[in-house]
């Protein structure tokens, strides 16, 4: 009995942390998942909460020094003076108008992309979809600036095809025409178009690409058009990722500043009040409480594409 026991292999040893993993299954996961949960918990929901606590603040007219006693004077003054309301305003309808243009825009091509091209077709779609993210931001808007300008290579073709009347005519629309389209809302509105392009077409490509090709074969077999099927089947099934693309889109409207600064016609945008208050003016609150407005219009647009449906998984 001793020299059978003795010929067995040892135990093997098992350490205190391997049987804590094993006693709790969750455990590993929690200590992978810990440092993102850290950053995310301190810089990000910090950070917003600091910045919520600026807006309670209040400027000294006199020193121009942050009193630092809880106040709703500086949110008071957003929402009664009207210069602030228009600020809001224009930024929400151009944040508006420049979602929809760029879902019209990207959905075509969106549907191309995941319907009809193959191979190294969609790898040239895909690339030439990527290659404006890969350029400097601030070149992008300047070289879009010469573009449009009175003198740019866009009024060359517009004279060359004889439509120099049509877009004098557009330019003449007061509140979204200008000099130029350098200088006007429209030519505002395409450059925002152009910027965010990337970020709304590759998500509705990727939903267009989960739509089971099964449905539209069962929809063409049961009688349905190709226009009944793409409104009754295809588009339903692309409404999240619709969604996710414009709330890129809308939200990344309402944070920019440059664009506004360098295109467009005259007119403060949010962006540009944070900027311009948290720098040149030093009214920290108010910057602060400008900037407490985007996140409200965006969780509310969030709020609505939710109870629409739009993120439901089919």
């Amino acid at each position: 009995m001793t020299s059978a026991a003795a010929a067995l292999p040892p135990r093997p040893r098992v350490s205190f942390l391997a049987s804590a993993f094993h006693a709790r299954p969750g455990l590993p996961l929690f200590l992978l998942l810990l440092p993102p949960l850290l950053w995310f918990g301190t810089v990000y929901l910090g950070s917003l909460l600091a910045l919520v606590m600026q807006s309670i603040y209040t400027v000294d007219d006199y020193t121009g020094a942050i009193v630092r006693v809880p106040s709703l004077a500086t949110l008071r003054a957003l929402v009664s003076q009207p210069a602030n309301l228009d600020i809001v305003l224009r930024t929400l309808t151009m944040a508006f108008v420049v979602t929809v243009a760029s879902v019209v825009v990207a959905f075509p091509l969106a549907y191309y992309m995941a319907r009809y091209a193959r191979g190294k077709l969609r790898t040239a779609l895909y690339v030439a979809v990527m290659t404006p993210m890969w350029t400097s931001y601030l070149v992008k808007v300047y070289a879009w600036r010469l573009l449009l300008a009175k003198e740019g290579i866009l009024s060359w073709c517009f004279e060359r095809l004889h439509l120099t009347p049509l877009v004098d005519q557009v330019l003449a629309v007061p509140i979204i025409g200008g000099p130029s389209l350098a200088s006007s809302y429209v030519g505002m509105s395409i450059v925002f178009v152009y910027m965010w392009l990337p970020f709304v077409i590759l998500p509705i490509e990727a939903s267009l690409q989960r739509v089971p090709l099964a449905l539209v074969e069962a929809s063409s077999d049961l009688g349905a058009t190709p226009r009944q099927t793409f409104w009754h089947v295809v588009l339903p099934l692309a409404v999240p990722g619709i969604a996710a693309g414009s709330v890129f889109a809308f939200s990344l409207t309402m944070g920019d500043y440059v664009i506004p600064q360098v295109v467009g016609a005259p007119g403060y945008f949010i962006g540009m009040m944070v900027y311009e208050q948290q720098g040149t003016a030093g009214n920290l609150p108010l910057a602060a409480a400008f900037s407490i407005v985007p996140m409200l219009l965006i969780s509310v647009y969030l709020a609505l594409a939710k109870r629409l449906g739009a993120f439901d998984a089919h």
